[in-house]
């Protein structure tokens, strides 16, 4: 006798998995303007590619002759997918069923994607939708007991995911209201996207936010525009369809995990291109502002700088780029925003952004235009020189090959931060590099109070003594003491970078990397 009856019933309960919700649950869905997660799965995912684990497992009732009567599954669909032709693990939460709360939830699902991500090495995909898993007000009745967080048998296990992040790539993409567990499953990520108009992320969703006085709606309590700009998320899109291709795009600059190097791409773009328009890049003016965005798009692969969390510590701006095919986490100041200033957000952003270029053995690639910390009272009551000192610290714990290029201001101790002082980093310096203990602007006039008092055109005097100091302070005079180690024509950045990779790849080394404790 052939087994053919179990297979059908197989068959059977994976075409009702595949219902989800239900028909009511995904029109629902879609009226929302959002997909169900098996389309984001497909979305993705490379056509066909999706190998399902656990489809069945679910909920089910039975009659008094232990047929199937009805079943409800599993709030969480996963397997394994690949993403342009490299294997991942993909883990979605289905908000048709019971929206996504721990009541529909089987724990051991998402469990088992972060430990098959860890033990196989493999990229981690986490498509978040609800609590992701986390419990409501309903869960102690449906349950009859109450939940210790952390407990014996949680659902969150936050372990694995931590451990992840210091293994393989992550990718978290909110894709509707994201709350609790949900909201820390994303921010648990090396890159997290969300869509602007039909997803928001916060710790407590608006009906509790309510209950303290504030009376808010999803995008006003967490939509994008709040997550952006307080570094909760990295970016947003308006399509999920947009999500799916910023996720494939970022994960092609990593390896699959900290066993790999990261991978090579097409080249595509000539190594020794030089752009005459960098002469001029630079206003002589010290006090004019300028673009940097267009100096990172001439010196990078044309087209390939994939900017992240353009919201959030605006006066740096962070990425990943290929030179010569290569991949590299780049780093620049924009003078656009806080004249290039650490500010305490910026500095945040720099210690997440060196860790990930360490963990994932990127090189790092930072075009410096740092007048120093930013000051004042606003400064000081976001504690800069408390989050300054942890960037320094990030900076100065790397072991990836580091190459910084300054392009102008490079002042006190935040302008000095530009690479590890106590290893072997490239550096260059362009004409227009100015630096020192702080900018003579302002400087002068109190370090020098008496004789420009004592003078009969104070005026005159203090124009006389800026004109020496600017003397003194000519790059050439540093590197006359190799203080600075070369200075270059700005059209040869480029092709200096390109031999920067190739030495990096050469010197570069998979494996684990370890960090002390931040201060």
């Amino acid at each position: 006798m052939s087994w053919e009856p179990e297979l059908e019933e197989l068959r059977r309960r994976e075409a009702l998995a595949k219902q989800m919700g239900g028909a009511d649950k995904v029109k629902r869905q879609h009226d929302g303007g959002r997909l169900t997660v098996r389309e984001r799965i497909d979305g993705v995912a490379d056509p066909k590619s999706f190998h399902e684990i656990g489809a069945i497992a679910g909920k089910a009732a039975y009659d008094a002759n232990h047929q199937l009567t009805d079943f409800l599954p599993a709030n969480c669909v996963m397997g394994r997918a690949t993403v342009d032709g490299r294997p991942v693990v993909v883990c979605g939460d289905d908000f048709t069923v019971r929206g996504g709360s721990a009541d529909a939830t089987i724990k051991e699902k998402p469990h088992l994607a972060e430990n098959m991500a860890y033990e196989l090495r493999l990229p981690l995909i986490r498509i978040i939708e609800g609590s992701g898993g986390g419990g409501s007000v309903k869960t102690i009745e449906t349950t009859g007991r109450a939940n210790l967080p952390g407990g014996q048998g949680t659902s969150s296990r936050f372990d694995l995911m931590a451990r992840n992040l210091a293994h393989v790539p992550v990718v978290g993409l909110g894709l509707g209201s994201v709350a609790g567990l949900g909201a820390a499953r994303l921010a648990a990520s090396h890159y997290s996207i969300m869509t602007k108009e039909t997803s928001a992320m916060f710790v407590a969703g608006p009906p509790v936010v309510k209950g303290i006085g504030q009376d808010l709606t999803k995008q006003e309590l967490g939509g994008w525009k709040i997550q952006t700009r307080a570094g909760g998320v990295d970016d947003a899109v308006d399509t999920e369809e947009e999500a799916f291709e910023r996720a494939r795009q970022f994960l092609s600059y990593l390896p699959s995990s900290i066993d790999q190097m990261p991978p090579r791409g097409p080249v595509s773009d000539d190594p020794e291109r030089r752009d005459p328009g960098l002469i001029d890049a630079i206003p002589r003016d010290p006090r004019r502002a300028y673009k940097m965005r267009p100096i990172v798009e001439s010196v990078v692969d044309l087209g390939s700088f994939f900017e992240m969390g353009k919201m959030f510590g605006r006066s740096l701006i962070t990425g990943l780029a290929r030179i010569d095919g290569r991949p590299v986490a780049l780093m620049a100041s924009d003078p656009m925003h806080m004249g290039g200033a650490w500010t305490s957000e910026s500095c945040q952003k720099l210690v997440r952004f060196v860790d990930m270029a360490e963990t994932f053995h990127l090189p790092v690639v930072y075009l410096a235009d740092c007048p120093g910390f930013n000051i004042g009272l606003e400064a000081e009551k976001a504690a800069t020189i408390r989050h300054g000192v942890r960037a320094m610290a990030a900076v100065n714990q790397t072991t990836t090959p580091w190459c910084a290029i300054v392009v102008r201001n490079a002042f006190g101790v935040a302008g000095g931060a530009h690479l590890h002082v106590g290893r072997y980093c490239t550096r260059y310096a362009w004409p227009s590099g100015r630096w020192g203990s702080l900018p003579l602007e302002g400087g002068i006039e109190a370090a020098y109070r008496a004789d420009i008092a004592a003078a009969d055109d104070p005026a005159a005097e203090l124009q006389s003594i800026e004109d020496r100091l600017n003397a003194l302070r000519s790059p050439f005079r540093t590197a006359e003491a190799f203080w600075v180690e070369e200075i270059i024509d700005p059209r040869d950045t480029r092709p200096l970078l390109a031999d920067f990779v190739r030495l990096a790849a050469h010197a570069g080394k998979p494996g684990p990397r370890s960090f002390g404790i931040r201060p």
